[in-house]
């Protein structure tokens, strides 16, 4: 196991008592044995912590949690509470948000397929801003609005060509992205929209991709962003919001060192320091990520003599990333009882060659029923988990302070089945 101080560089609140792990002084093991496996436990305190220092770093902005991290009310919620608004991608997202009881005015919507039916509550509800994806999106979106006798308050989404330095598959800013428009057609994008008598033009939109460990081409992108900004006010656009979009990495290995919303916020003030507009930055998983724990139990061991495998009873269905991303997630023993270190896969049960949680990792010698953690779990865990070979998805815990409470019961098949 790692020792105290390592495991703190992931997430503070983790400690040790009597070599058995804590989060906020409750008990890993207590958890697991009282609501079962597999089970995710996220750290308030973390998420409090994360939304403050990005609105120490950026006191005049706007912060929006990425709801696609985390969706369960209850992360949403605490986010709020410390004063961050919400980022969301569907109509789902913002029933979440809504139901978490953050206020429509604190509420940015990107993604590049919104239905009618999402536009439409989008628009009901009032918004602060949608990002938009395309010219048709823009067209579209006025006729609901003016459908609706409302106006909609708009900023477009502009691909900066910027290579973010992440997995391909959550790099976000380049040209061939889905996403977004080429930033060297915006201006008459703007111009474009311009026309629409149901449109509010707002702001201006970015986010090129995930997981940014090297934060230097934020400021790239963010550069092309502030001369778009300049281009458009010299054109007479009122822009009133720049939305950075997210990105800031967290450490999945124990050698990452991952960036603070300090270290942005110092890279990024010479090129924001024209810019009269309010900031918006939209952080997911650099808020939950290393909030969240899954807690797996060993279910079977095998020695095929060549290899080593440990078989828990969380799965690619739990926790997809390793399975789709090759993404490691550091796993640590709940118990460490001091015995002797194999080299084995953790895998999961899921009839699946790709269902794996780690590969060639060295673990202590462990028994059927034992408890494995799964850190940095609290971004894209839950929230792109499946019901794939019929598997319930897990219960979800919330722990601050000594205290815990389950924010998500444990399904059953008559949910995963029912007409």
């Amino acid at each position: 196991m790692l020792k105290d101080f390592e495991l703190r560089e992931f997430n503070p609140y983790i400690d040790s008592k009597d070599d058995s792990l804590q989060l906020e002084g409750v008990s890993l093991k207590a958890l697991a044995e009282e609501f079962g496996t597999p089970l995710y436990v996220y750290s308030a305190s973390f998420i409090r912590d994360r939304i403050r220092a990005y609105r120490e770093a950026f006191p005049n902005a706007l912060v929006c949690y990425a709801v696609k991290a985390n969706f369960n009310p209850e992360i949403i919620k605490i986010a709020h509470s410390e004063g961050a608004g919400a980022d969301i991608v569907s109509g789902g997202e913002l029933y979440a948000a809504l139901k978490a009881g953050v206020p429509t005015d604190k509420i940015v919507y990107a993604g590049v397929g919104k239905t009618i039916k999402e536009l439409e509550e989008a628009i009901s509800r009032e918004i602060l801003m949608f990002n938009v994806e395309s010219r048709m999106e823009l067209e579209i979106l006025n006729d609901i609005a003016g459908r609706l006798g409302k106006k909609a308050r708009v900023a477009i989404r502009v691909n900066p060509d910027v290579d973010p330095k992440t997995h391909p598959y959550i790099s976000t800013g380049m040209k061939k992205s889905k996403f977004g428009i080429d930033i060297s057609r915006a201006v008459d994008e703007y111009i474009y929209a311009s026309k629409f008598p149901n449109l509010e033009i707002v702001g201006i939109h970015c986010h090129i991709g995930s997981q940014l460990l090297d934060i230097s081409p934020y400021r790239e992108a963010v550069e092309k962003v502030a001369n778009l900004y300049q281009r458009l006010v010299k054109e007479g656009f009122e822009i009133r919001y720049l939305d950075i979009g997210g990105g800031l990495g967290i450490k999945y290995k124990p050698e990452d060192v991952e960036p603070t919303p300090y270290e942005l916020s110092e890279l990024l003030a010479p090129v924001l320091s024209g810019i009269d507009a309010q900031l918006i930055l939209e952080p997911g998983r650099s808020v939950s990520g290393n909030a969240g724990i899954l807690i797996t139990q060993v279910q079977f061991l095998k020695d095929k003599g060549i290899k080593h495998f440990i078989i828990v009873d969380a799965g690619m269905n739990d926790l997809v990333r390793p399975a789709i991303y090759d993404a490691y997630h550091h796993v640590v023993p709940v118990e460490s009882k001091g015995r002797n270190h194999i080299i084995a896969d953790v895998v999961g049960p899921v009839c699946e060659t790709g269902d794996f949680l780690a590969k060639d990792r060295r673990l202590e010698n462990l028994d059927r029923g034992d408890y494995l953690a799964v850190l940095s779990a609290g971004a894209y865990g839950f929230a792109m988990s499946s019901h794939y070979n019929v598997r319930p998805r897990a219960a979800e815990v919330v722990v601050e302070n000594g205290e815990y409470r389950l924010i998500r019961k444990r399904e059953d098949y008559d949910y995963i089945l029912m007409a």
